[in-house]
Formats: structure tokens, C-alpha cells, sequence
């Protein structure tokens, strides 16, 4: 038995940030494979500088420090129907975030960076004509609703990405542009693989987690293509939380 949902996002313009590895690029080859015409951001010079999949998917080089390069990007958008803000990281540059300088870098990368990005790209998402209006997916963390002292500039920017999901979704509902936010679990991606060198931490993870494991980016991806989907059309200013239960207790 399969009862596995299918979509189809046929002649959709999507925008995937960080679509070169875990969750980003789980959801642009779902987008993909659903019909959507897609485009990714990484931070190498070309998608021959990666060693996963990227065809059928447009590449565009991004800092996510370049202004510029964030507006260039937002200009080459006349219309947009997908917006999926996935790109980000903690510590930045290798900065301590209990730093002022690592914590200026941390909210700059996965805060002030995807708010430009999205504000860029208005006019174009509000110039959509897909079925249940444009959506922009923003992704947090849970370290946006609980502590995780190591990283408090990551912390603080995610919860930032929350409050920034509701004020856009209040601000733009008129636009046809639906804003929500998916906070994911703990997922086996390049960002939580040095856990695997401290089984002590892994593991402490995984205790917290009502399910027993960490997540797979699709089943991250999955969600997140939901919300973008006419099937949501009711949704906005909502934060998904997708976790195996690990924020229970």
C-alpha cells in the first residue's frame, strides 16, 4: 500500500535558496519533479562544482553577504510563484555567535539576508497567477523556540524568521502572497553531520526524539511543498512545526 501524496506544480516558477544540498535541494528536485520550472542558489562558481544532482534545475551563484548579488537575483524575477527561503548556517565564517561580531554575521545570513531576498522579490510574487496565490516558505529551526546556547545568533535570527513570517503574511494576504514558515526537527544534513563524531550528543538528540531518529530532507520537502500548494490556499502566517515530536517535552 502507498498513500503518499503527489503534486503538481506544472508551469510554476519556483526559487530555492541553498537548493545545493539537504532540505533545499530535497525540495527543488521535488518542485522539479512535480513540473515546476525551478531555480537554485549555492555558492560555488557552477553546478560542476557539486557531487549531487542538479539537473533541470537553474543555478545561480549567491552570497548570502552580497547585497547586490540579492538584488540582481530579485531583478531577474519579473514573476515568481514560489519562494522558498532555505538558505542559511551557523556560525558564520567560523565566528563564535556569543561573539558580537559571530552574532552581527549569524542575523545577517539567516535573517536580514532572506528579508531583502523576499522584499526584492514582491513585486513578482504578487504578480503570479498560480492557483491559491504566490507562497513563500520561510524555514526556521528549533532553535527558534527553544535554547540552544552554542548558537544564539542562529537562535535569535529564526525566531526573527517567525515574527518576519507573520508581519509579511499580515502585510501582504491583500497581494494574493501567502507567507508561512515550516520549523523542522533535528534532519541528517551536512549541518548536523559532526554530531556523528560526538555519539554522546547524537545521541542526546535522538533521545529527545519521540520518533527515535532524525528526519530525511524529504520528509522535510514534503511539507514544505504543501504549503506552496493550492491545497493550502488557506494558510498563511502559520508556522508548521515538523519535528517527531522532539519540542513535546
Amino acid at each position: 500500500m502507498t498513500n503518499r501524496v503527489t503534486f503538481d506544480f506544472t508551469g510554476a516558477t519556483a526559487l530555492v535558496t541553498g537548493g545545493t544540498s539537504g532540505i533545499g535541494h530535497a525540495t527543488a528536485t521535488l518542485l522539479r519533479d512535480s513540473g515546476a520550472h525551478v531555480t537554485i542558489t549555492g555558492t560555488r562558481g557552477g553546478p560542476q562544482d557539486y557531487d549531487v544532482d542538479l539537473s533541470g534545475l537553474q543555478y545561480r551563484q549567491l552570497a548570502l553577504t552580497d547585497s547586490s548579488a540579492i538584488d540582481s537575483l530579485a531583478e531577474s524575477f519579473t514573476e515568481l510563484d514560489i519562494l522558498i527561503n532555505n538558505a542559511g548556517a551557523n556560525f558564520p565564517g567560523g565566528l563564535d555567535e556569543s561573539t558580537v561580531a559571530g552574532f552581527t554575521a549569524s542575523v545577517e545570513v539567516n535573517l536580514l539576508a532572506p528579508f531583502r531576498l523576499t522584499e526584492r522579490l514582491h513585486s513578482a510574487l504578487k504578480a503570479s497567477n498560480a492557483a491559491g496565490g504566490a507562497s513563500v516558505v520561510m524555514l526556521a529551526s528549533m532553535a527558534a523556540i527553544r535554547a540552544v546556547p552554542v548558537v544564539p545568533g542562529y537562535g535569535s535570527a529564526k525566531s526573527g524568521v517567525l515574527a518576519l513570517t507573520r508581519n509579511l503574511a499580515a502585510k501582504w494576504a491583500a497581494d494574493g502572497v501567502r507567507i508561512n514558515a515550516v520549523v523542522p526537527g533535528v534532519v541528517a544534513t551536512r549541518m548536523t553531520a559532526p554530531m556523528d563524531y560526538v555519539p554522546e550528543i547524537k545521541q542526546g538528540q535522538i533521545d529527545r526524539i519521540l520518533l527515535g531518529r532524525f528526519a530525511e530532507p524529504d520528509e522535510i520537502a514534503s511539507p514544505i511543498l504543501y504549503l506552496c500548494s493550492a491545497n493550502a490556499a488557506y494558510s498563511t502566517g502559520s508556522a508548521l512545526v515538523v519535528d517527531g515530536g522532539y519540542s513535546l517535552y
